[in-house]
């Protein structure tokens, strides 16, 4: 722990009474500091799930209880209960992973898991299809690979994402990503106590002085980005650190806040907001500023209404300034004016760069589609990793950098590359898409997303290339419900899930992701959005300007309205 100083825990505001709070909130109080009944439910031989509240407290573990819905009405005419597995998530700030461990996470893949490693847009990694019995035997695989799930899920700060791509500043951010992830970790006992076997405290107590007992109201996301690439996407983060270089050395930081993506239905309370600039701080300021801001929101937050619980929410009711008011009331100081910066794009480069990081050496940027990877591909990276000498990191979109070649290792890795199919050149389109997982696993889908995303930018390649558009990037994001995992906002095309092959599409977005989409189709199929997007798409190839980008030409062609602030979504 650090000498942080700590404004007074006011997590029982007395504008939300005990008897109004959401049950959430009653299930975290008497969780135990996040063990519940969770070691019995593992126990439990009668039943593939751990069920009941305990759902809820698994998440802070990093795990979410999850069953086959491809499945689901052929076990329940059997009269069978779901076909329950679990998905568990990695605490991976930065993203970064040594080739040994990269292994390790590989086997526990095959041995437990569905076969695939699933590479997230919070630069983590998931597993997917472990059963009950083999969760804990997998958790203390994860832990002796020197990694964890604490905080991976849940209402907390989920994993810290840091901008990946090798540079000069890259070490200094990546460093200050791991501080913050390791200071706002919850400090309860649970984890170790429950997978790792450690021993029952005698008392039984736990000290969370961050939390508290009932922890965030919902969950909270920080990034680092270093311009001009924002390819964290860090305006849709709770909390940004936009890093300003000072003559090729880390001068501080611009601090963005109250950014986030989810949004329900017809319900226009809920919205996704980009989030504001309000001022410049030094790189030895960020634990506390972190701190104090998560601090705030746990304060403040609504454990009333979860779709209303987010941060952006609180910023939006209290106010800006309100906010920025209290945070430098509880700092100590008052926050400097943002200094300039600028964003070119959200992408990802593919392919070979050298590596200014590493002297002499070299990187190479993996495309992962939809961040699935399996068969041919886990076999080349499994190659890979038994020679490389430098690391994996994880982008937050999707994809893979080998980073750190050495000069007089590059020929073997290319070569590795090629024998794997994995050396192909997507097309931009396809190279620029994300889509979340979505079905069969996720609970929450509503459509498919990762599954079914490459199938229409198949198609879309085809309306792209006949409009001559195969070497201009557009950004798409698909996500299989409205709660945005994709960030499908913020993208020049998104699609967001409302019923089995149906979507909602939205244009309009920034190309860097400085702007929100705005609603064009509801509840289409198909067929309704390439006999709609094809026309569109012709346009922008014959009356476009020098460098106009498909989201902005959207707008001034009059198929969207501008959307400035991040509070007008027409969604």
């Amino acid at each position: 722990m650090s000498d942080v100083k700590r404004a007074p825990d006011r997590s029982r505001d007395r504008t939300q009474r005990l008897e109004k709070l959401h049950p959430a909130e009653t299930v975290k109080a008497g969780s135990n500091y996040l063990r519940g009944t969770i070691a019995e439910g593992l126990r439990a031989p009668l039943t593939g799930a751990v069920g009941g509240s305990d759902t809820q407290i698994l998440k802070f573990h990093g795990i979410y209880e999850q069953d086959d819905r491809d499945l689901r009405d052929e076990r329940r005419r059997q009269k069978l209960e779901p076909a329950y597995e679990f998905m568990v998530r990695l605490r991976l700030p930065g993203g970064i992973c040594q080739p040994a461990q990269w292994l390790k996470l590989d086997a526990l893949a095959s041995q437990f898991g569905n076969g695939t490693l699933r590479l997230t847009t919070r630069q983590t990694f998931q597993f997917h299809g472990i059963l009950k019995k083999n969760l804990k035997t997998a958790i203390q695989a994860i832990d002796a690979a020197l990694l964890d799930t604490l905080g991976a899920c849940g209402d907390d700060t989920r994993g810290v994402v840091c901008t990946p791509r090798p540079g000069l500043l890259h070490a200094p951010l990546y460093a200050l990503a791991k501080q913050v992830s390791q200071h706002l970790l919850p400090r309860t006992r649970a984890y170790r106590e429950i997978w790792l076997d450690d021993k029952l405290l005698v008392d039984g107590s736990d000290d969370e002085p961050i939390y508290g007992p009932t922890y965030l109201p919902r969950k909270f996301k920080i990034a680092f980005v270093l311009p001009p690439v924002n390819d964290v996407d860090v305006y849709a983060q709770d909390l940004g650190f936009i890093a300003i270089a000072d003559d090729k050395s880390l001068a501080g930081f611009n601090v963005s806040v109250g950014g986030g993506m989810g949004r329900s239905d017809n319900e226009p309370a809920t919205y996704p907001r980009l989030g504001d600039v309000i001022g410049f701080c030094p790189p030895e300021r960020v634990l506390e500023v972190a701190e104090h801001v998560v601090g705030i929101q746990r304060d403040y937050g609504d454990r009333v209404d979860r779709k209303h619980a987010r941060f952006k929410y609180t910023l939006d009711n209290r106010g800006l300034d309100w906010f920025k008011d209290e945070l430098q009331h509880r700092v100590g100081w008052q926050f400097a004016q943002a200094r300039p910066y600028h964003f070119e794009s959200n992408c990802d480069r593919i392919g070979w760069e050298e590596d200014i990081e590493h002297a002499g050496g070299a990187h190479y940027t993996l495309f992962v589609e939809n961040g699935r990877l399996k068969d041919r591909a886990l076999a080349g990276l499994r190659e890979i990793a038994r020679v490389h000498g430098g690391d994996f990191r994880l982008t937050p979109n999707q994809n893979l950098i080998i980073a750190g070649i050495a000069q007089a290792e590059r020929a073997h890795v290319a070569a590795l590359l090629a024998e794997h199919g994995l050396d192909h050149a997507p097309s931009l389109l396809r190279r620029n898409a994300i889509a979340c997982v979505a079905l069969p696993t996720c609970g929450l889908a509503m459509a498919e997303s990762e599954r079914y995303l490459p199938t229409l930018i198949t198609k879309l390649e085809g309306i792209v290339a006949e409009c001559g558009l195969a070497d201009t990037p557009i950004t798409v994001r698909m996500s299989g419900c409205p709660n945005g995992c994709s960030r499908p906002y913020v993208a020049e095309i998104g699609f967001s899930g409302r019923g089995p092959g149906t979507y909602n599409v939205y244009l309009g977005g920034g190309f860097h992701g400085q702007r929100l989409n705005c609603l064009y189709l509801e509840n289409v199929g198909e067929a309704r959005i390439l006999a709609a997007l094809g026309p569109i798409l012709q346009r922008y190839a014959a009356e476009r300007t020098p460098g106009e980008r498909f989201g902005d030409f959207a707008i001034r062609a009059g198929y969207v309205r501008e959307i400035r602030a991040g509070r007008e979504f027409n969604g």
